[in-house]
Protein backbone atom coordinates (compact mmCIF):
# COMPACT_ATOMS: atom_id res chain seq x y z
CA UNK A 1 0.00 0.00 0.00
CA UNK A 2 1.31 3.42 -0.93
CA UNK A 3 1.40 6.40 1.40
CA UNK A 4 2.27 10.06 0.93
CA UNK A 5 4.74 9.96 3.77
CA UNK A 6 6.06 7.46 6.25
CA UNK A 7 3.56 5.25 8.04
CA UNK A 8 2.65 6.17 11.63
CA UNK A 9 4.40 4.00 14.17
CA UNK A 10 4.13 6.01 17.39
CA UNK A 11 0.81 4.84 18.79
CA UNK A 12 -0.91 2.77 16.12
CA UNK A 13 -3.77 5.23 15.60
CA UNK A 14 -5.23 6.27 12.26
CA UNK A 15 -8.22 8.41 11.31
CA UNK A 16 -10.13 7.29 8.22
CA UNK A 17 -12.20 9.76 6.23
CA UNK A 18 -15.32 7.62 5.95
CA UNK A 19 -17.91 8.41 3.28
CA UNK A 20 -19.70 5.08 3.41
CA UNK A 21 -18.63 4.49 -0.19
CA UNK A 22 -16.99 1.33 -1.39
CA UNK A 23 -13.47 2.75 -1.41
CA UNK A 24 -13.55 4.26 2.07
CA UNK A 25 -15.21 1.18 3.57
CA UNK A 26 -12.54 -1.13 2.14
CA UNK A 27 -9.88 1.35 3.28
CA UNK A 28 -11.23 1.34 6.84
CA UNK A 29 -11.47 -2.45 6.92
CA UNK A 30 -7.97 -3.03 5.60
CA UNK A 31 -6.45 -0.48 7.99
CA UNK A 32 -8.23 -2.21 10.88
CA UNK A 33 -6.13 -5.26 10.06
CA UNK A 34 -2.92 -3.26 10.48
CA UNK A 35 -3.49 -0.58 13.13
CA UNK A 36 -4.31 -0.78 16.83
CA UNK A 37 -7.04 1.88 16.67
CA UNK A 38 -9.07 3.13 13.73
CA UNK A 39 -11.17 6.28 14.04
CA UNK A 40 -13.80 6.62 11.28
CA UNK A 41 -14.65 10.28 10.72
CA UNK A 42 -17.75 11.35 8.80
CA UNK A 43 -18.11 15.00 7.81
CA UNK A 44 -21.70 16.15 7.34
CA UNK A 45 -21.95 18.79 4.63
CA UNK A 46 -25.75 18.78 4.12
CA UNK A 47 -25.57 16.82 0.87
CA UNK A 48 -28.54 14.81 -0.35
CA UNK A 49 -27.06 11.33 0.14
CA UNK A 50 -25.69 11.65 3.67
CA UNK A 51 -28.43 9.87 5.64
CA UNK A 52 -28.17 6.83 3.37
CA UNK A 53 -24.36 6.89 3.53
CA UNK A 54 -24.33 6.94 7.31
CA UNK A 55 -26.97 4.22 7.54
CA UNK A 56 -24.93 1.84 5.40
CA UNK A 57 -21.57 2.82 6.91
CA UNK A 58 -22.84 1.75 10.32
CA UNK A 59 -24.23 -1.48 8.82
CA UNK A 60 -20.84 -2.19 7.28
CA UNK A 61 -18.99 -1.63 10.56
CA UNK A 62 -21.49 -3.76 12.48
CA UNK A 63 -20.99 -6.63 10.05
CA UNK A 64 -17.21 -6.33 10.39
CA UNK A 65 -17.52 -6.30 14.19
CA UNK A 66 -13.88 -5.32 14.83
CA UNK A 67 -12.89 -4.32 18.32
CA UNK A 68 -10.35 -1.76 17.15
CA UNK A 69 -12.72 0.41 15.07
CA UNK A 70 -14.18 3.22 17.16
CA UNK A 71 -17.79 4.38 16.67
CA UNK A 72 -18.23 6.76 13.74
CA UNK A 73 -17.44 10.31 14.77
CA UNK A 74 -19.69 12.84 13.01
CA UNK A 75 -18.63 16.43 12.54
CA UNK A 76 -20.44 19.18 10.64
CA UNK A 77 -19.20 21.45 7.90
CA UNK A 78 -22.24 22.58 5.85
CA UNK A 79 -21.60 23.88 2.34
CA UNK A 80 -25.05 25.05 1.19
CA UNK A 81 -24.06 28.65 1.83
CA UNK A 82 -21.24 28.41 -0.75
CA UNK A 83 -22.54 25.64 -3.06
CA UNK A 84 -25.93 27.40 -3.39
CA UNK A 85 -28.06 25.47 -5.92
CA UNK A 86 -25.42 22.81 -6.70
CA UNK A 87 -26.93 19.42 -7.59
CA UNK A 88 -25.31 17.84 -4.50
CA UNK A 89 -27.39 20.02 -2.17
CA UNK A 90 -30.65 20.13 -4.15
CA UNK A 91 -30.81 16.71 -5.83
CA UNK A 92 -31.70 18.43 -9.12
CA UNK A 93 -29.92 17.47 -12.36
CA UNK A 94 -27.73 14.85 -10.68
CA UNK A 95 -25.15 13.47 -13.16
CA UNK A 96 -26.58 10.24 -14.55
CA UNK A 97 -25.05 6.98 -15.78
CA UNK A 98 -24.14 8.58 -19.14
CA UNK A 99 -22.24 11.53 -17.60
CA UNK A 100 -18.52 12.17 -17.53
CA UNK A 101 -16.69 11.74 -14.21
CA UNK A 102 -15.74 15.43 -14.21
CA UNK A 103 -19.43 16.23 -13.72
CA UNK A 104 -19.43 14.78 -10.19
CA UNK A 105 -16.77 17.21 -8.97
CA UNK A 106 -17.51 18.67 -5.54
CA UNK A 107 -15.47 21.89 -5.30
CA UNK A 108 -12.90 21.78 -2.52
CA UNK A 109 -14.17 18.46 -1.16
CA UNK A 110 -10.86 17.18 0.22
CA UNK A 111 -9.79 20.65 1.28
CA UNK A 112 -12.92 20.93 3.42
CA UNK A 113 -12.72 17.38 4.77
CA UNK A 114 -9.09 17.67 5.78
CA UNK A 115 -9.43 21.11 7.35
CA UNK A 116 -11.64 19.89 10.16
CA UNK A 117 -10.21 16.35 10.27
CA UNK A 118 -6.71 17.67 10.95
CA UNK A 119 -7.98 19.63 13.97
CA UNK A 120 -9.81 16.56 15.27
CA UNK A 121 -6.65 14.48 14.91
CA UNK A 122 -4.38 17.03 16.57
CA UNK A 123 -6.74 17.37 19.55
CA UNK A 124 -6.98 13.60 19.94
CA UNK A 125 -3.33 12.77 19.30
CA UNK A 126 -4.03 10.76 16.14
CA UNK A 127 -0.95 11.07 13.91
CA UNK A 128 -2.37 10.00 10.55
CA UNK A 129 -5.35 10.67 8.29
CA UNK A 130 -6.22 8.15 5.56
CA UNK A 131 -8.31 8.89 2.46
CA UNK A 132 -9.31 6.71 -0.47
CA UNK A 133 -8.68 8.54 -3.77
CA UNK A 134 -8.07 6.13 -6.64
CA UNK A 135 -5.75 6.01 -9.63
CA UNK A 136 -6.92 8.37 -12.33
CA UNK A 137 -8.84 10.66 -9.98
CA UNK A 138 -9.18 13.83 -12.10
CA UNK A 139 -9.75 16.38 -9.35
CA UNK A 140 -7.16 18.97 -8.25
CA UNK A 141 -7.54 18.31 -4.50
CA UNK A 142 -6.74 14.62 -4.93
CA UNK A 143 -3.18 14.91 -6.18
CA UNK A 144 -0.03 13.88 -4.26
CA UNK A 145 1.11 17.51 -4.40
CA UNK A 146 -2.09 18.75 -2.75
CA UNK A 147 -1.96 16.17 0.05
CA UNK A 148 1.71 16.83 0.75
CA UNK A 149 1.31 20.60 0.87
CA UNK A 150 -1.82 20.34 3.00
CA UNK A 151 0.04 18.10 5.45
CA UNK A 152 2.81 20.69 5.75
CA UNK A 153 0.36 23.55 6.26
CA UNK A 154 -1.80 21.70 8.82
CA UNK A 155 1.21 20.47 10.77
CA UNK A 156 2.54 24.03 10.95
CA UNK A 157 -0.82 25.54 11.89
CA UNK A 158 -1.56 22.99 14.61
CA UNK A 159 2.01 22.48 15.87
CA UNK A 160 1.38 18.74 15.48
CA UNK A 161 3.02 16.48 12.92
CA UNK A 162 0.33 14.91 10.78
CA UNK A 163 0.65 12.30 8.06
CA UNK A 164 -1.77 11.93 5.18
CA UNK A 165 -2.11 8.45 3.72
CA UNK A 166 -3.66 7.61 0.34
CA UNK A 167 -3.15 3.84 0.17
CA UNK A 168 -5.35 3.29 -2.90
CA UNK A 169 -3.86 6.00 -5.11
CA UNK A 170 -2.34 3.40 -7.45
CA UNK A 171 -5.49 1.24 -7.64
CA UNK A 172 -8.61 1.40 -9.81
CA UNK A 173 -12.05 0.75 -8.31
CA UNK A 174 -12.26 -2.79 -9.65
CA UNK A 175 -8.88 -3.51 -8.02
CA UNK A 176 -10.22 -2.17 -4.72
CA UNK A 177 -13.21 -4.50 -5.10
CA UNK A 178 -10.87 -7.45 -5.59
CA UNK A 179 -8.81 -6.36 -2.58
CA UNK A 180 -11.91 -6.09 -0.40
CA UNK A 181 -13.99 -8.95 -1.77
CA UNK A 182 -13.92 -10.76 1.61
CA UNK A 183 -15.63 -7.75 3.23
CA UNK A 184 -19.43 -7.08 3.06
CA UNK A 185 -19.17 -4.77 0.05
CA UNK A 186 -22.94 -4.79 -0.51
CA UNK A 187 -23.22 -2.76 2.70
CA UNK A 188 -21.18 0.13 1.29
CA UNK A 189 -23.04 2.98 -0.40
CA UNK A 190 -21.89 4.80 -3.54
CA UNK A 191 -25.03 6.55 -4.80
CA UNK A 192 -25.48 10.33 -5.24
CA UNK A 193 -29.23 10.14 -5.90
CA UNK A 194 -30.54 7.59 -3.38
CA UNK A 195 -33.95 5.98 -3.63
CA UNK A 196 -34.73 6.00 0.06
CA UNK A 197 -31.87 3.99 1.54
CA UNK A 198 -31.18 2.12 -1.71
CA UNK A 199 -28.85 2.83 -4.62
CA UNK A 200 -30.76 4.49 -7.45
CA UNK A 201 -28.81 2.46 -10.02
CA UNK A 202 -28.95 5.27 -12.58
CA UNK A 203 -26.55 7.98 -11.35
CA UNK A 204 -22.90 8.42 -12.32
CA UNK A 205 -21.59 6.74 -9.16
CA UNK A 206 -23.96 3.77 -9.38
CA UNK A 207 -22.84 3.22 -12.97
CA UNK A 208 -19.20 3.36 -11.92
CA UNK A 209 -19.90 0.84 -9.16
CA UNK A 210 -21.75 -1.54 -11.49
CA UNK A 211 -19.03 -1.38 -14.16
CA UNK A 212 -16.31 -1.96 -11.56
CA UNK A 213 -17.94 -5.10 -10.19
CA UNK A 214 -18.22 -6.38 -13.76
CA UNK A 215 -14.54 -5.65 -14.42
CA UNK A 216 -13.55 -7.34 -11.16
CA UNK A 217 -15.54 -10.43 -12.11
CA UNK A 218 -17.17 -10.44 -8.67
CA UNK A 219 -20.87 -10.76 -7.96
CA UNK A 220 -22.49 -7.43 -7.14
CA UNK A 221 -24.94 -7.98 -4.28
CA UNK A 222 -25.87 -4.29 -4.10
CA UNK A 223 -29.58 -3.48 -4.06
CA UNK A 224 -30.33 -1.07 -6.94
CA UNK A 225 -33.68 0.67 -7.50
CA UNK A 226 -33.26 0.56 -11.30
CA UNK A 227 -30.75 -1.01 -13.67
CA UNK A 228 -30.44 1.07 -16.86
CA UNK A 229 -28.17 -0.46 -19.52
CA UNK A 230 -24.53 0.54 -19.33
CA UNK A 231 -22.37 1.34 -22.36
Amino acid sequence: MMTNNREPLANGKVCVMLSGGLDSCVLMATLAERFDEVYPLYVRKDLVWEEAELHWARQFITMLNPRNIHPVKEIELPVKDVYNSHWSTTGDHTPDHRSDDHEVYLPGRNLLLLAKASIFCALNQIPAIALGPLKGNPFPDSTPEFFDKFREMASLALNYQLMIMTPFSQLSKHEVIKLGQHFPLHLSFSCISPAGMDHCGACNKCAERRRSFNLAGIEDKTRYHTLPPLD
